[in-house]
This record gives C-alpha cells, structure tokens and sequence, in this order.
C-alpha cells in the first residue's frame, strides 16, 4: 500500500461510522474523505465498507486491512506524542481539552499564558469525547468525575464541581417552590435529553424526578444553563454562577452527591516537559480562586 493517508482515512470513517465524523478528526472536507475511500477500494479491487443511512460499517475485507492500519496509526501516533513538547522553549502547539462549561474560565486564562509565550499556537478542545492521550492528542486534559484510570497518565486533583439547584424568581411566582423531592412531580425541570446522562447530579435527579417533568431538555450544558435563566424549569447551575445572580432562588440545600471533582490529567511521557509543566504550574496558580 503506497498511499497511507487513504489507509488512516478509512481507519477513521470505521472508528467514526460516518463520513462527516472522520473528516471532523482529520481536518479536511467529507469530499475528500469519500474520494480517499473510492480511490483506496479501486486501487484493491474489493469493497472495503457497506453503505448504508446511518453511515459505513467495515466488511471482512475492511476488518482485516483496518486491523493493520489501527495498529499503525496507533503506533506513529505514539511516536509523535513522545517528540511533542519536547526542547526549552514553550513554543508549538498546546493542545488543551476540558468540558465545554469551563470555557468562560479557561479562555481567558490560555490567552494570557498564550501572551506569555508568543511562539505558543494554543488549541483549546471541548465536548464529550475522550481525547486519548497515549496517542498524543493533547498535551493537559482536564478531565470530570470518578478518577481517570488509563495506564501510563498522570492524574492530579483540580478543582471540585460544587453544583446548586436554582429556579428564578419568576419561575417561583408562578409555581411556587416544591417542598420536597416529594412533589418534583408537580414541577417543570430542565433536564438532560440523555435519560442516562453520567454527571451525578444528574443522575441523582433521573431518580428523583419522574422523566415527565423534564420539560425542557438538552443535551448541551450550556443551553440547560441558559434554559434555567429564562425560567424555563428547575435545573443545575454552578454554584460560582448561581450566588452571583440576584434572580435566582435556591431551591434545596446542596447536596454532597451532586458535586463532581475535576482532574489534570497529563501522559507520563509528556508530563515533565517544560511546556507542560509551565502550562501547569500556570494554570494552578490562576484557579486557586475558581468557584466552580
């Protein structure tokens, strides 16, 4: 095979299921994922993925030859995850993960460590998906919930996740504040579209509230958060945000098992190198005041 891009093309439409999800990962336009995956089955003569509405699943042919290329990719990607941020200077790329809800706090926080060391190109990625760092896709994940346990990372405790239950004043007026978990039947809460959602908090009010209740539903932390604002339902906000708006009423005590703990995770072969540990040694100085 002389072509290894259209071999890694086909490795990430099998390990996405979709051409969109594999030109996302690559950087490059669904059109050239589908000429890739033309050009590679021509060049074999055999059929390398079934075609069907909800995306590409690989045949036995497309197994065998993706086996290969995963453990190929595998093996190159961890080839550059030990040569990134290797050196004196924090210069290069900083690739930082978090959920999207830290970003109001870690925009402006990578922007002044950015303005520190001008030669920095910082990527800053959020959202769900678990960025691997064995494979040298990030440089610092900060990571939520049980204690991450890959092999070979380096964990480190970062700030807690306090989380509050708010409705606003409006919401109140209208429907009055529920007494207990007892009558959450009676309420309007904004939820998670995900009935099976892993954040505690939410997991905790899966069980508490009947399903019908949710009557505003998501699945972006930010727009529940929003939803909750324009007086949409009952729902969770950060305790940082919720004391700081006026027009919020709590409406039960917090509860120790709605609080999620947030951790610095770091590869071991990345951990030690100046970039990293610049970039850590700034980032825990910054957020000693964060109320999260």
């Amino acid at each position: 095979m002389d072509n290894w891009d259209e071999v890694r093309t086909a490795y990430q439409v099998a390990r996405a299921g979709t051409v969109s999800g594999a030109a996302e990962v690559l950087g490059v336009h669904h059109a050239t994922v589908i000429r890739h995956i033309d050009a590679i089955e021509a060049r074999l003569g055999v059929k390398l993925f079934q075609r069907h509405a909800r995306g590409y699943t690989p045949t036995e042919a497309g197994a065998d030859l993706l086996m290969v290329a995963q453990a190929t990719d595998d093996q190159f990607n961890q080839l550059v995850g030990r040569l990134k941020g290797h050196g004196d200077d924090v210069t290069g790329e900083l690739v930082i993960t978090s959920l999207a809800t830290l970003a109001p706090l870690m925009a402006p926080l990578l922007n002044e460590f950015q303005g520190k060391h001008p030669g920095l190109i910082v990527r800053y990625l959020t959202g769900d998906r678990l960025f691997r760092l064995e494979y040298g896709e990030a440089h610092v994940a900060i990571r939520a919930g049980a204690v991450p346990d890959q092999p070979d990372n380096v964990v480190q405790p970062f700030v807690k996740h306090q989380i509050g239950l708010y409705a606003t004043k409006e919401y109140v007026a209208q429907y009055g504040l529920p007494k207990g978990v007892h009558e959450f039947g009676k309420h309007r809460f904004v939820g998670h579209d995900n009935a099976n959602a892993r954040p505690p908090f939410l997991k905790w009010l899966a069980k508490a509230a009947p399903r019908a209740a949710m009557t505003f539903r998501s699945n972006d932390p930010g727009a529940m958060e929003q939803a909750v604002l324009a007086g949409a339902g009952i729902g969770f906000l950060p305790e940082g945000k919720a004391t700081q708006n006026a027009h919020l009423v709590q409406v039960m005590e917090p509860l120790e098992e709605w609080s999620t703990s947030t951790w610095l995770v770091t590869h071991v072969d990345l951990h030690r190198t100046n970039k990293v540990q610049s970039f850590l040694t700034f980032l825990k100085e910054r957020s000693k005041d964060w109320v999260l």
